[in-house]
C-alpha cells in the first residue's frame, strides 16, 4: 500500500461544548493519511484537495471532535474512492479545561 499523509493542519474555528468556545473560538490540528493501493500507475491524491476537505467540513456548524472527525472521514472517502484505508485524527489544542493540558484527540479510521 501507498500511504499519503498530511499532518499539522491547523484551522482556528468557533466550535466546542461550552458556550465560550463560541464566541472565543479554538485552535484545532488535523492529521489525515490515505492508504492507496500500490500499483502503477501510482494512484495520488491531491494535497491540495485534502487541505480544502478539511476547511470546508469546519465551516460547517459543529461540537464534538468525534463529528468533525467522522465527517472529514466520509468526506474523503468520496473524493478517494480508491482509498483502502482513511484515518483522521482532530485534536483539540489547549481544550478550556483546569490544568495544563496539550490537546484532545479523536481518530477515526476504516
Amino acid at each position: 500500500m501507498l500511504t499519503v499523509s498530511l499532518h499539522g493542519i491547523k484551522i482556528n474555528a468557533p466550535h466546542g461544548l461550552y458556550p465560550e468556545e463560541h464566541i472565543l473560538g479554538n485552535t484545532f490540528e488535523i492529521d489525515i493519511d490515505i492508504w492507496l493501493p500500490d500499483t502503477l500507475p501510482w494512484p495520488f491524491a491531491d494535497y491540495t484537495l485534502i487541505r480544502q476537505t478539511v476547511s470546508d467540513i469546519f465551516q460547517q456548524p459543529g461540537q464534538l471532535l468525534e463529528t468533525f472527525a467522522y465527517n472529514i472521514h466520509t468526506a474523503l472517502k468520496g473524493n478517494f474512492p480508491i482509498a483502502q484505508k482513511i484515518k483522521v485524527a482532530v485534536r483539540k489544542l489547549h481544550p478550556p479545561m483546569p490544568g495544563d493540558v496539550a490537546y484532545a484527540q479523536v481518530c477515526y479510521e476504516q
